[in-house]
Formats: structure tokens, C-alpha cells, sequence
């Protein structure tokens, strides 16, 4: 029995001590020198890596190309590369010009640190500006002319508002005129109503008469021939107002309002019903066709080249239609081309695309019929699909290039590398029949490419997170490397502190789906600590959100460094993915990929203990105010203390452009149970609101009505209403509470700081 004692007591002895020791490393954790270090991180970064990005200027033959590249020190080098055979080479005898320069210059002048950044080739001579001046040397024995003063490398504001003011002027609105492609008729608006001119007369007829401001008459196009205008009756919308009350604009004045039209989900829009005006007696014709009820300020217009017919785009509202419309010019009958619907919603924010190629009538389409977004080739004459563009268990993020003489697409890619983070951008190249894929790019990473002119080469820059820029020239005839142009050096960033961050990945709700994040730590990491949890979201439906390149700083990185471990996750719902993955979202939004955020941070504090699961943060901007607030109202079992800036907290209240995409038209009860208002008093834990009064993205009266119900429940919060800023989480002071708000109650202590 004294045995069994004694080990109890020295059990216990080590827990009091293990405990004493947790509560040191808490002390350890959110302390001034943590703010301080925090706050240097981002300085102390920058410009600690080299051979970073590789920009070519390709020579007239487009066989060779230059690039300039920036190295320890503040020293730098130009290099030419040939192309054709990979040989990289300095662009010229660095020295040798420097000596010359400094000697025709007057000036001190390094090879390592020549006083220019461009240059430029032309038979055998080398161009550049420098100490004002403008220098031609002769490479073959590097004489050196001075051929006059340097133009200013300003830019001229003056000349460039010119420029910008001559465009605006070129361009017509309600009151100019619409004239004919033959020159001979004028159409305009006035008072409303169609107005025609015939070029040799200045009498006016007057072609309509029941046009008003509710309803006034607007002029779209010509056909080529000049016998038929396409026109409209417009049927003006009724969008609700933003109001924005200023409360600071100058102390001791009183407090200004402005207000602007902002539809919401719900209202009524702008419609247009098309006619056809004959100019053989200006009859007017109605196209038998349906109201365009969906962004019908911007019809998009295709007339055949012989003016007997034109196509137009249809979407509609809801977004669970798309239509290509063909018009009979002489009759006013329609006919559909291209019928897409979908029994969630078309992703007309993001992947919505079409290319007609008149010539051939044909239309390239881009559609997730299949459950990934893919193109396909249709006949323009009889609507049937001619064969599928591109196919496979991956999508077309976007169409970089439409080459109509060689019948090929240029596209970028996801998910089409097995085994590779399906978040990756790779370049493509396909025949519009289907054959001859080719994957220009390798590496695993997310790539960023630049042609030559001729597009016989590419220069690609890729990288991750964990990994640095790698750039290399290959060819696009198979994507075979031809050289490798760059590796980025990061040892003087690494010696800086910076601590790499992690991909992870973890399975979601369903037990089968990769899910895709990254864990950044604080420079100081200790294994032996504990420490809180902080998720950095954004879920919107519209894009994926966690980065996939290399950054030396993100603003996450000062985040980690006050004692946290910051996570960012694309649960279900959020875009790049499939069309399953993304339609979790579908009158869904307040979901947010919670149900995977969870199981993600999970399986990460399974495999690094040192992650608290008991104290799990997170804030977010806009729509990640949004589902910041969401997650303690929701998930208030697993996150405990929450920062919203300026969230769109009610889809009925926020615009009707972002929010119908995702949450369907007509508005619907999902609205309101999914609302953030609406639910305000299932509140537990910490939340802090930010929001700043002039935001005319999400109105703020989206963060003054969860106010109003928190109150209304009785529920403890903090406010910051920052007089005269916009759209944003609050600048700098904004930033430093929310530091604060994090160490105060994930970590339990007063914070540290100087004011």
C-alpha cells in the first residue's frame, strides 16, 4: 500500500508541476514581445527573396528573350536566353558596361548595381536610360553614345486624364445618337420616345410616342445592312435605397446622409422587351420572345453578316436558365440554340462562358451539365452539341486563348493532375474537336505561365505555399521543358524567422472528399505548448479562397504570432471544385462547410496535439463576417470566440447579384432561417462586430439588425462602429482589437501592447 502511495504522490507531484508549467507557456503566449514581433513580421519580410518572378521581354525574332533578376544585396543581373536551344547567358559584360557608364556619366556605377532596370536590343546595340539620360552601346566593343535627355518615367497625369476623357466622349448615352452602319439614318432618344434622321435632312420623324420615364423606349443596335434596328421598351425596376449616415465627416457639424439605388433579393428588376424597327415604312416588329427580366442593361447583340438574323444571350433570373436565342429579323420569330438548366443554379459569377465563332456558326459553351465545368462545340444552325471539347473528372477554370485558324483552345485547369492539391492551376491546349489535350505545364503547384508572341514557348512560374517560385521555359507543342530559368532563393527570409506554412488535408462530411487547407504557426513554435486554434474564413460561393501560391507574408502569419495556430479551410460549398462540391451551397449559404471546416481542424489537432480543440477562433470579412458570426451561432460546441467585420449577416438584405446566385429567386423562408438576424439569439461565446458606417458593399444596417436582436436576447457582444470607413475590418485599429479580442479570450490574458 505504501508503494501504491508513494507512486500516487509523485503522479500527482508531476501533474501540479505539468500544470505550473502549462501555465507558464500561457504567460509565455500573447506578451508585448509577441505584439512587437508580430508587428515587424511584415517589414522584415519583404524583399528577402530572390529569383522570384521571371518577366520576358522577347527579341523581334521571338527566339530569344531578357529578363532581369533582383538579388541579396540590392545587386541585380540581366539575362538573355535563346529558346530554341535553352542556353542562358548574362545579357552582357555587367562590368565592363558599369566601367564605361561611370566613366562617360561622371557617376559611380557597380556591375552588380547598374542604375537602370529595362533595356532593349536592336542590331548588336543595347538601350537603356540611365542618370537621366538616354545611352546606346555598341555590344561588340561596347562603345558607349549619349543620344539626349530621358524622358520622364512618371507617368503624365495630365495626358493620361486626357486620354481616359477622349474615350468617355467617344462614347454614346441616353442622349446621343445611334447611326446607321450605311451612314444614312440617325436614331436617338428624346423625351423618351425613338426619334429617326435621315442624314441629307435635318427634319426628324418621330417613331414612337408612349415612351415614359417608367417606361421610356431605348435604342440596342443596327443590322448590318441598315434595314432593321433592333430597340426596346424599358420597364424601369424599383430597387430598394442605401443609406449611409456620415457622423464625422468634420467635428461639431451635424451628421450627412447620402443614398443610392441597391436592389436586394427580391426586387424588382429593370426588364426589356425587344422589337425590331423596319426602316421600309418604320413599322416596328415585337420579338416573340420572353421579357429579359436578368441584367438587361447589357443584351449582347450578334447580327449574321447578311442582317437576316441575330442571336442573343437569355438569363434568367434564378439562374437556372440559360438560353442562346436566334431572331428571324424579317418576322420577329425565334428560335432556342442552346437551352442550359439546372436544377441548382448556372454559376454565372464564375464560369459562365461562350465564344461564337461566326464563321463556321459554331459556339464554343461552357457548361457543368456533367458535374464539372467543361466546353463544348455546338452547331449554331441546328443547336445540337458537335462533340465535347474538353471531358474528364476535372474542370476549365478559364479560357485563355480562342484560336480560330488552328481550331484550338488555350485554357487553365484544376484538379487534373492525380495526387496533386486539385486546387492547382495547370495550362492546357485542345482541338476544338476534342483531340490532341496537352498539358503545358508540370510541377507540382499552381502555375502562372506567359507566352511568347508566336506562342512556340511559355515561361512558367510555379510554386505552393511550402515551395517557392521554380521558373522554366518549355515548348507548347508537347509541354516539354526546355530549360530551367529560376529557383527562388529564401535563406535571408528564412533567417528572418519565417516558418513555412503546411498544406493539410483531411477528409469532409461525407468520409470520402478531400478537404484543403493550410496551418501557419508562429515563427517562435514550440511543440511542447498548447496552442489555440484561430480559422481565418471567407466561404463564398464564387471562388476557393486558401492560397495556393508562395507569399513570403500574409496577414494570417502576425495573427499565429501572438501564440495562436492559424488555419484557412474551402469546406463544401465554396468553388474550383465539382459542380456536387460547390451546389452544397444552393439556398444553403449559411452551411459555410462548417460540418468539414470541423472534422479538418479535428484530424489536424489528431495528428499535432498541441492544437487546442477546447479554444478555436475565427473571423472573417464580409462574407466571412458573415459565417464568423455563423459559426458561433451554429457551431457554438466546437467555436468559441468569433471577430465579424462588416458580414453580410441577412441575404435579404445584402445584393441582389451575389446573393440570388447562391440562395435562389424567389426569396424564399431558407432566407430568413439561415439568417444570422434571425437567429442572433442562439448565441454562445465571445463575438466582437466590426463594421464601418459608409460601407456601400454590405449595407451596414446587416451588422446594426444582429445588434438590435443580440440586445433583444439579452446576449453579451462588443461593437466597433468606425465613423467614415467603407468596406473593410477596420484598418489598423480595426486589426489591433481584433488582436486583442483573440489573446483576451482564447488565451486568457489582458493584452500587451503600446499605444
Amino acid at each position: 500500500m505504501a508503494g501504491v502511495y508513494a507512486a500516487r504522490m509523485i503522479r500527482t507531484t508531476t501533474l501540479l508541476v505539468l500544470c505550473a508549467l502549462s501555465a507558464v507557456v500561457a504567460v509565455a503566449q500573447g506578451s508585448r514581445a509577441d505584439y512587437e514581433r508580430a508587428d515587424r513580421l511584415r517589414r522584415g519580410w519583404q524583399d528577402k527573396t530572390y529569383r522570384v518572378r521571371v518577366q520576358p521581354t522577347w527579341f523581334a525574332e521571338g527566339t530569344r528573350f531578357w529578363y532581369r533578376n533582383r538579388l541579396p544585396g540590392g545587386t541585380s543581373e540581366f539575362i538573355v536566353v535563346d529558346a530554341s536551344s535553352g542556353k542562358r547567358a548574362p545579357a552582357f559584360d555587367h562590368g565592363r558596361l558599369a566601367g564605361v557608364l561611370a566613366e562617360m556619366a561622371g557617376k559611380t556605377c557597380e556591375g552588380s548595381k547598374l542604375p537602370f532596370e529595362r533595356i532593349a536590343f536592336e542590331d548588336g546595340m543595347l538601350s537603356f536610360n540611365a542618370f537621366s539620360r538616354k545611352w546606346r552601346c555598341a555590344l561588340a566593343d561596347y562603345t558607349l553614345t549619349n543620344v539626349g535627355a530621358a524622358p520622364s518615367e512618371r507617368p503624365n497625369r495630365r495626358g493620361r486624364n486626357e486620354r481616359r476623357n477622349r474615350g468617355r466622349r467617344g462614347r454614346t448615352g441616353g442622349g446621343g445618337t445611334a447611326p446607321s452602319p450605311d451612314g444614312r439614318w440617325r436614331v436617338r432618344v428624346q423625351d423618351h420616345d425613338l426619334w429617326v434622321t435621315e442624314a441629307d435632312s435635318s427634319e426628324s420623324r418621330r417613331l414612337t410616342n408612349d415612351g415614359t420615364e417608367a417606361r421610356p423606349w431605348a435604342f440596342l443596335s443596327w443590322s448590318p445592312d441598315s434595314k432593321t434596328g433592333l430597340v426596346c421598351r424599358f420597364e424601369r425596376g424599383a430597387p430598394g435605397d442605401l443609406l449611409n449616415v456620415e457622423t464625422s465627416k468634420k467635428h461639431g457639424e451635424p451628421a450627412t446622409m447620402t443614398r443610392r439605388s441597391y436592389a436586394r433579393p427580391g426586387d424588382k428588376m429593370d426588364t426589356r422587351e425587344l422589337h425590331l424597327l423596319k426602316v421600309e415604312g418604320w413599322e416596328q416588329l415585337a420579338v416573340e420572345a420572353d421579357l429579359i427580366d436578368f441584367r438587361s442593361r447589357s443584351v449582347r447583340v450578334r447580327w449574321r453578316a447578311d442582317g437576316g438574323s441575330f442571336t442573343y444571350d437569355k438569363r434568367d433570373r434564378g439562374h437556372q436558365r440559360d438560353r442562346v436565342i436566334e431572331v428571324n429579323a424579317a418576322t420577329g420569330k425565334t428560335r432556342t440554340i442552346i437551352d442550359e438548366r439546372s436544377q441548382t443554379f448556372i454559376d454565372h459569377y464564375h464560369k459562365a462562358w461562350s465564344r461564337y465563332l461566326d464563321d463556321t456558326r459554331e459556339i464554343l459553351w461552357a457548361s457543368e451539365r456533367d458535374g464539372w465545368n467543361h466546353i463544348y462545340l455546338y452547331d449554331a444552325s441546328t443547336g445540337r452539341v458537335k462533340n465535347r471539347v474538353t471531358t474528364g473528372q476535372w474542370l476549365v477554370r478559364s479560357v485563355i486563348d480562342v484560336d480560330v485558324t488552328e481550331r484550338q483552345l488555350w485554357f487553365q485547369a484544376c484538379g487534373v493532375v492525380p495526387g496533386e492539391d486539385p486546387y492547382h492551376v495547370h495550362h492546357m491546349r485542345v482541338n476544338f474537336d476534342g483531340t490532341g489535350l496537352v498539358r503545358l505545364t508540370d510541377g507540382d503547384g499552381t502555375h502562372s505561365v506567359s507566352y511568347s508572341p508566336d506562342k512556340k514557348y511559355i515561361v512558367d512560374t510555379y510554386s505552393r505555399v511550402d515551395l517557392p517560385p521554380v521558373s522554366e521555359l518549355r515548348r507548347t507543342s508537347n509541354g516539354s521543358l526546355v530549360c530551367v530559368l529560376e529557383r527562388a532563393e529564401i535563406s535571408e527570409l528564412e533567417a528572418a524567422g519565417w516558418r513555412t506554412p503546411e498544406p493539410f488535408v483531411a477528409k469532409g462530411r461525407d468520409g470520402q472528399t478531400d478537404i484543403w487547407g493550410i496551418i501557419v504557426r508562429p515563427t517562435n513554435f514550440d511543440a511542447a505548448k498548447r496552442y489555440p486554434v484561430i480559422e481565418y474564413i471567407y466561404a463564398g460561393p464564387h471562388d476557393s479562397h486558401v492560397p495556393k501560391s508562395f507569399s513570403a507574408y500574409r496577414s494570417i502569419h502576425a495573427v499565429a504570432e501572438l501564440g495562436f495556430v492559424v488555419v484557412q479551410i474551402d469546406g463544401m460549398g465554396t468553388n474550383n471544385r465539382s459542380k456536387a462540391f460547390l451546389d452544397v451551397c444552393w439556398k444553403n449559404i449559411g452551411d459555410a462547410g462548417f460540418p468539414d471546416r470541423k472534422l479538418w481542424i479535428k484530424a489536424a489537432a489528431k495528428k499535432y496535439p498541441y492544437l487546442d480543440t477546447t479554444k478555436v477562433g475565427i473571423y472573417g470579412t464580409s462574407a466571412g463576417g458573415q459565417n464568423a458570426l455563423g459559426a458561433l451561432l451554429f457551431h457554438g460546441d466546437f467555436y468559441k470566440a468569433a471577430v465579424a467585420s462588416c458580414g453580410c449577416h441577412d441575404n435579404r438584405i445584402d445584393k441582389a447579384s451575389w446573393n440570388e446566385q447562391w440562395m435562389g429567386y424567389p426569396v424564399g423562408p431558407h432566407y430568413a432561417e439561415q439568417s444570422n438576424v434571425t437567429q442572433a439569439g442562439r448565441l454562445t461565446g465571445r463575438l466582437l462586430l466590426i463594421v464601418g458606417e459608409l460601407d456601400t458593399n454590405v449595407p451596414p444596417e446587416s451588422t446594426f439588425q444582429v445588434v438590435d436582436a443580440l440586445i433583444k436576447a439579452d446576449k453579451d457582444f462588443d461593437l466597433i462602429v468606425v465613423p467614415g470607413a467603407g468596406h473593410s475590418s477596420g484598418g489598423r485599429y480595426g486589426e489591433r482589437r481584433r488582436r486583442d479580442f483573440f489573446v483576451r479570450h482564447l488565451l486568457g490574458k489582458e493584452p500587451r501592447w503600446e499605444p
